[in-house]
């Protein structure tokens, strides 16, 4: 009979050099099934999945050897760790095979006969967050992301993730942010300075900018913001570098690569060569375009990249770092009574903290969907992420006030987020009113989308963006409700920007009230419609040479 405790530890060598087959191969030749722990069947499971990660035959045999793992001991910590390998590979295969039927709620159910096992068990709760991100279950996911801080037993990632799903929650306050962005600040880890190359002495010839971001790939949508800046900045005055952390890159990369004076990928850099890496550039300043998202580098940051660091556009909240010297927004967006729960000092833009580059492509003004349906159409082709029981409540007592209204929901991120907002929409009696609508593989397609909507419906307290200035671009109004900080209050910039304070709402029976109104005078909504058209290009969210002279005279007045 084989020690399988001796043969795990035979086996860990192997598995840190990689060598998966191997530790597959020693494993099932050395061992029963009856024979292996749960610690070895779990160490099988994943050498099997890290070995094969694209193999749907591997990733089924994994799922074998985990929960056998997980129903060997059920409570120990081999078995936790088996139950939350299960739960992980269950999702993920259910992303990449469509054939491929795993119950959430099984697997809930699993995860509720062990939970007070797993109090502070780090990978369970993250297992459990990725069930809860596609059930589009945002309070149950905090709840476990709560419990991953909580834990003590958490990277950079969680922390970020942690405080970047916090913008979905409506009862946390701005003050709630600047606290847990401090204990951000205070948990990263601070790299020694002899480490470090030594920071620039700002003696260049012309102002040297670095934007960080993972993002700078095709379709997304940073993209349309930044083109703005990369378009029209002046060469003479200033050089501008693209520090990217992509994993992959593609056309879209290279296009912006040769807007700017050069490029560095820093995706496979630890932190220390990483910060050493862009300290090299010598920046007077350096602009995350990520903050709490993406495929961030904040631990970067923390430890400060260039002599100045702003934060802009990609997470519109405090990142809590102390080394992060500015965040970018405008008078509509941050109070000056709550400039004290960001940490950053804020550069108030005059008019928008952010300008849309716009589409390569004529517009046409679109007649009404009312005038063929004889019936409003509302819509939001927001990330159903941000629509929550909440927005849910409001827009189905909107679909049961303005008769025979309908509703088009549109999403690019989430395959299965359209599950439980069909059961939230159908418990409020409104499911039929609802149009769920698929990604569409061409952009063009996506934009003429908007020609099947009368009036767009604003998330809150998240807001969007992007597809806002797709809506207003398109001549579809957006209605939006103003929230109790930057993030909450995006909307209401664009609005104001646009000139229509009247599709701002107070609060949510306001919100009601103004669509209701505005179904009832046709006249009004036709207006209103016809100015969002008329308007949307001379307006301050398609400026972009107004944009970028107040963007650069901030620049330069923050690097002298």
């Amino acid at each position: 009979m084989v020690s399988t405790q001796k043969l795990e530890i035979q086996l860990q060598e192997s598995f840190k050099k990689k060598e998966y087959s191997k530790v597959v191969f020693e494993i099932t030749s050395r061992t029963s099934e009856e024979e292996r722990s749960s610690s070895l069947c779990n160490l099988l499971g994943i050498s099997r999945v890290e070995g094969n990660k694209n193999d749907k035959d591997a990733i089924l045999l994994a799922l074998k050897d985990f929960k056998r793992g997980y129903l060997k001991e059920k409570n120990t910590v081999h078995a936790i760790d088996s139950l939350a390998n299960f739960i992980i590979s269950s999702v993920l295969l259910r992303d990449i095979e469509k054939d491929y039927k795993s119950d959430f709620n099984d697997l809930i159910n699993l995860y509720d006969s062990s939970k007070e096992y797993c109090l502070n068990h780090r990978t369970i709760h993250v297992a459990m967050t990725m069930i809860y991100r596609r059930l589009n279950y945002a309070e149950k996911l905090i709840f476990h992301l709560d419990k991953v801080i909580k834990s003590k037993n958490f990277n950079s990632f969680d922390l970020c993730n942690h405080g970047y799903w916090r913008c979905f929650d409506k009862n946390w306050k701005q003050s709630d942010f600047f606290n847990y962005g401090k204990f951000v600040d205070e948990s990263l880890k601070e790299i020694p300075q002899n480490q470090l190359v030594p920071l620039s002495d700002g003696s260049n010839s012309k102002i040297r900018l670095g934007f960080l971001s993972a993002d700078i790939i095709a379709g997304h949508s940073i993209t349309y913001f930044l083109k703005t800046i990369l378009l029209n900045y002046d060469k003479k005055k200033f050089e501008i570098l693209l520090i990217l952390n992509n994993p992959k890159e593609d056309q879209s990369t290279n296009d912006f690569k040769n807007l700017v004076d050069g490029t560095i990928n820093i995706w496979n850099l630890n932190n220390v060569s990483a910060v050493n890496r862009v300290r090299e550039l010598k920046l007077d300043i350096m602009i995350d375009l990520m903050g709490y998202t993406s495929m961030n580098r904040i631990e970067m940051l923390k430890n400060r990249t260039a002599r100045k660091q702003i934060i802009w556009m990609g997470y519109c909240n405090t990142t809590g770092l102390k080394n992060m010297d500015y965040i970018i927004s405008d008078p509509n967006l941050i109070r000056f009574n709550e400039e004290k729960f960001y940490t950053e000092k804020v550069i108030y833009l005059p008019k928008i903290w952010n300008t849309h580059c716009g589409f390569d492509f004529a517009r046409y003004e679109n007649p009404p969907p009312l005038f063929k349906n004889k019936y409003f159409t509302f819509g939001c082709f927001n990330s159903y992420d941000k629509i929550n029981p909440d927005v849910v409540n409001v827009w189905s007592n909107i679909l049961k006030k303005v008769e025979n209204s309908k509703l088009i929901l549109k999403t690019s991120k989430i395959k299965h987020g359209s599950e439980r907002l069909k059961e939230l929409f159908k418990k409020n009696g409104v499911l039929g009113s609802i149009k769920f609508v698929g990604r569409e593989k061409e952009f063009k397609h996506h934009l003429n989308a908007y020609n099947e909507i009368d009036i767009a419906l604003d998330t809150y307290p998240y807001n969007g963006v992007t597809t806002s200035f797709e809506a207003i671009w398109m001549g579809v109004p957006v209605l939006t409700m103003s929230g109790y900080n930057f993030n909450s209050r995006c909307g209401v910039s664009i609005n104001k920007n646009l000139g229509l304070e009247q599709l701002i709402a107070r609060d949510e029976d306001d919100y009601v009230q103004k669509i209701v109104n505005l179904s009832n005078n046709h006249d009004d909504y036709i207006k209103l419609r016809k100015l969002v058209f008329a308007n949307a290009l001379k307006s301050p969210l398609f400026d972009n040479q107004s944009f970028n002279n107040s963007f650069f005279e901030a620049l330069m007045k923050i690097a002298k």
